[in-house]
């Protein structure tokens, strides 16, 4: 039988500290090896016991979780997965650690905040997924899966870029990379709450030479700019008197809001010129089945991150296995590879 993985849970509030013990600790896999009441003795108990995973708040006293990340890291690095409240504030503070660090976040309450134990299966499965995160190694070169079918500086009818688990620090790293003077539109698809897909695309829109906001139904997508899809929603396009509009609806029965096949095959659908789908970082398979359609279509490409850059190879994965990937790219080589593509 495999070691458990050995986990140590940090929080300011004994009630949650005991709720996420008894999730994490519902199988024999996972083991709580200890517990923090604040970031200061996260840091301490982290040097001592060297768990697998940390679990992470953010507000806390005496050192907050984002100070917190950034000792761990700077001394002795460990996978961490920050626990967020579903504020504004709290958005702002998970994306500053996982700027620091920190690989995943999960919200106290949320989409399953009238069933706790959507709550404490998500996170079981989330603290299982990271553990296998490998350390950090040199990126493997870039795999050419198929021979691509866009010509060189060929202009894209649209970009579009799903991730998950990992997602932001991904995303950033791509956009951030990019000139203003992008010629394609660009739509990304996150796994992410509500509130933080506004906070995640005004963070981007300091950050980068394109602009970039969250998106609205009905918004028109231009060269050069970024729309984020909201959390929460559904978000496809739509090709209307001769322009490409976002389409948000609803988030429906779907597991994932928004669900990155919805996007990608909204786009099968409606578009007809060259476009191009990038799966990245992500728990499960979402995108795999988009990707699949979009590859019917003659003037589509289709890329996925690598495992060697990928905080979990699930997504991308499944994109490789299913044999549409007409690249498969580290994430530095997605950002250079695609200020050429245009």
């Amino acid at each position: 039988m495999a070691e458990p993985v050995r986990v140590l849970v940090v929080d300011d509030s004994s009630f949650f500290r005991k709720r996420i013990c008894r999730y994490l600790e519902k199988t024999p896999d996972i083991e709580v090896v200890g517990e923090a009441a604040d970031g200061a003795e996260a840091v301490r108990l982290n040097r001592a016991l060297s768990p697998d995973v940390i679990t992470m708040d953010v507000a806390m006293p005496v050192l907050d979780g984002i100070s917190a990340v950034r000792r761990i890291m700077s001394e002795h690095p460990t996978r961490i997965v920050m626990i967020s409240a579903i504020t504004r504030e709290g958005a702002q503070a998970t994306l500053d650690a996982l700027d620091a660090g920190a690989l995943d976040f999960l919200t106290k309450m949320g989409e399953g905040e009238n069933n706790p134990e959507y709550f404490g299966n998500l996170l079981h499965a989330r603290v299982l997924e990271i553990a296998k995160r490998r350390p950090l190694r040199p990126v493997e070169p870039s795999v050419d899966a198929l021979p691509t079918r866009l010509g060189a500086g060929e202009r894209l009818d649209l970009i579009m870029i799903g991730a998950s688990t990992g997602g932001p620090v991904a995303v950033q790293n791509i956009l951030t990379q990019l000139p203003a003077t992008c010629p394609s539109p660009i739509l990304v698809a996150l796994h992410m709450p509500k509130t933080f897909s506004g906070t995640f695309a005004e963070r981007l829109d300091a950050l980068c030479a394109v602009s970039v906001r969250e998106a609205c139904d009905g918004d028109p997508l231009r060269p050069g700019e970024v729309l984020v899809a909201p959390g929460g929603m559904q978000t496809g396009v739509v090709s209307r008197d001769g322009s490409l509009q976002v389409r948000v609806t609803e988030g429906g029965e779907h597991l994932y809001k928004p669900s990155i096949d919805l996007t990608f095959e909204s786009a099968a659908r409606q578009l007809n010129g060259p476009v191009l789908a990038i799966v990245l970082t992500g728990m499960g398979h979402d995108g795999a089945k988009g990707a699949e359609l979009l590859k019917q279509r003659e003037r589509a490409q289709v890329w996925a991150q690598d495992e060697s850059s990928s905080v979990v190879y699930g997504m991308p994965a499944a994109v490789a296995r299913s044999g549409v990937a007409d690249r498969i790219l580290s994430l530095p080589d997605i950002a250079k590879e695609l200020q050429g593509v245009g």
